[in-house]
């Protein structure tokens, strides 16, 4: 295997060739704009929940509103996107985050504003930002070519990390430009009120063309939360993606949680200037990252970026934890901004590359959801820990953390090898046609293929369809099983199980290239004049004994 094959990002396009799809430009400007708002306002808020309270752990919880809904909400959000219109529900969001933060600046304003009501208001805030975020980067590939995925992601992350180089430093400063924290605050609510409205704008005129449209009847909310859940259980390459982020922002979280207190103290002669000055370094730090990602991915495989940047954070959270001038922090945070784009972009790709259409606003949610939630615990502990004892030893407990998780995090491997081909396998044969048709709902369904397999086959085979069995589970069936006919051991039979007809034609539906590819693989081995037999059996429920006299069915 060559070096590119090994390192399958090495492939991917400039770093700027999404901007050349008008279309992708206008919604990443659009966004960028809506973004600047966005973190004007995450430094404003928190600076002002330093002027209400002096409780670090209430400090810390302003992270944790942030993150908590799409610790909830993840997957939920993603299951709405994959079924819903997404851009009718984007619109929808966008305007809910815009009426949250509208009222939010109005209370702001008026000098009614609590700790109780900030925390409660961001959350609300968050609440529209969770179930908006997996339909916002799910569309990515209705914009763009999949070679252009890559760029085009990191692409959002500069436009975040853009937003989050200057909007902190607008923040303080609009509310150091005022003589009460209330007031500078209000007016950087008011502005990210409005800075949405270009969002739904771009959006309100998009005419929208699926990458995947389902020809049968959409899933419900709870059947399609539940088929995500399980593509995600017999998707083991995803888990690695979701393990490696969990584990590395539940302790990097200490930085985002706990740096208006390192402002407080490394830098209290400048107020909320010196905070907004702190994060908007990692900002700084972000875009460089961003800017320079494409070019660093044709040297440097994912697993050698990510344990780099780890590694990096390690010494970054110790040296935090203790008194430096203010320009040291600043470089610290600098290539910490740099290391944390990197990771997350590397991984989001990673998570953008390795799921089907069908699933992908799902398995988006899910890792926005993994993501968050580790920000909101990791949150959640560092504040509680700094609380109890102090900001300093908090910062140090998450070094350790974090170091001792390498021993894990760094034998998950991401991104190696070729990426499978996950295009949408199109059949050369219709629907089987039965003698008695089942109703869409009518199952549990049982498909039972027969295969005829030589002796000196048999451990490749076994190996074969044992990855066939992933590939049946994660597109749908609930129970799997291969067997081997103890009378005539040349004799194998598959079997998985549908909860029902509208399940089974929903699977062949969302059947890959690569899918398919594993079970070309497996009747290969097939030794017949007839290729395998299959047979489809819907469960045959007890017929009441007025019925018992009318025509006979057979179920095939």
């Amino acid at each position: 295997m060559s070096a590119a094959d090994a390192n399958p990002l090495s492939k991917s396009a400039g770093a700027f060739a999404p901007l050349g799809v008008p279309l992708f430009r206008d919604r990443w400007i659009a966004s960028t704009v809506s973004s600047v708002g966005t973190w004007m306002q995450d430094t404003a808020g928190t600076w002002l929940m330093t002027v209400l309270t002096t409780s670090p752990l209430l400090i810390a919880l302003m992270q944790t509103a942030a993150s908590l809904p799409v610790l909830f909400l993840g997957l939920l959000a993603g299951a709405t996107a994959d079924i819903y219109e997404r851009r009718r529900l984007l619109i929808f969001w966008q305007t809910w985050m815009l009426v949250s933060v509208a009222v939010l600046a109005v209370l702001t304003f008026f000098g009614v504003v609590s700790p109780v009501t900030l925390l409660l208001l961001t959350f609300m805030l968050n609440i529209g930002s969770a179930m908006n975020n997996p339909a916002w980067q799910a569309i990515v590939p209705e914009l763009v070519p999949r070679e252009d995925i890559p760029s085009a992601v990191t692409l959002n992350a500069a436009s975040n990390n853009i937003a989050r180089a200057v909007g902190p430093a607008l923040g303080g400063m609009m509310i150091a430009g005022f003589m009460r924290a209330n007031t500078g605050a209000g007016w950087v609510f008011a502005l990210n009120s409005a800075s949405f409205a270009g969002v739904i704008w771009i959006l309100w005129r998009w005419k929208r063309t699926p990458v995947f449209k389902s020809a049968l009847p959409a899933e419900r909310i709870r059947g399609s939360v539940r088929s995500g859940l399980r593509y995600v259980r017999y998707a083991p390459g995803l888990q690695g993606s979701l393990t490696r982020a969990f584990v590395f922002t539940f302790f990097v979280s200490a930085v985002w949680s706990l740096l208006a207190l390192v402002a407080k103290r490394d830098m209290h002669e400048h107020g909320a200037m010196g905070y907004g000055i702190l994060n908007g370094s990692l900002g700084v730090g972000a875009i460089v990252g961003a800017t320079s990602l494409a070019r660093i991915r044709r040297y440097v495989d994912a697993d050698k970026l990510l344990a780099g940047t780890s590694i990096y954070y390690v010494a970054a959270l110790a040296f935090l934890a203790f008194p430096h001038r203010a320009a040291l922090d600043i470089a610290v945070l600098l290539c910490g901004g740099f290391a944390w784009t990197t990771t997350m972009s590397t991984l989001n790709v990673s998570v953008q590359l390795s799921v089907p259409g069908w699933v992908y606003a799902r398995a988006l949610g899910f890792y926005l959801m993994t993501f968050q939630g580790g920000m909101a615990l990791g949150s959640v502990t560092w504040g509680a820990i700094a609380q109890r004892s102090s900001m300093e030893r908090s910062l140090l407990c998450a070094a350790i953390g974090l170091a001792c998780s390498l021993a894990v995090t760094l034998r998950i491997h991401i991104l190696k090898g070729e990426l499978p081909d996950l295009s949408p396998y199109q059949w050369k044969r219709p629907v089987p046609a039965l003698a008695v048709m089942p109703g869409p709902d009518d199952g549990p369904v049982r498909i039972s293929i027969d295969y005829k397999i030589a002796l000196e086959d048999y451990p490749d085979f076994s190996h074969a369809i044992h990855e066939l069995q992933g590939a049946r589970l994660r597109d749908g069936a609930i129970r799997w099983g291969i067997y081997r006919d103890a009378a005539d051991p040349e004799h194998l039979n598959e079997t998985f199980l549908m909860e029902s007809w509208l399940d089974y034609l929903r699977s062949r539906e969302r059947t890959t290239a690569a899918d398919q590819a594993i079970r070309a693989r497996v009747w290969s081995f097939h030794r017949g004049d007839e290729p395998p037999k299959i047979t489809h059996q819907v469960w045959a429920g007890e017929v009441s004994g007025a019925e018992d006299s009318g025509d006979q069915v057979t179920l095939n």
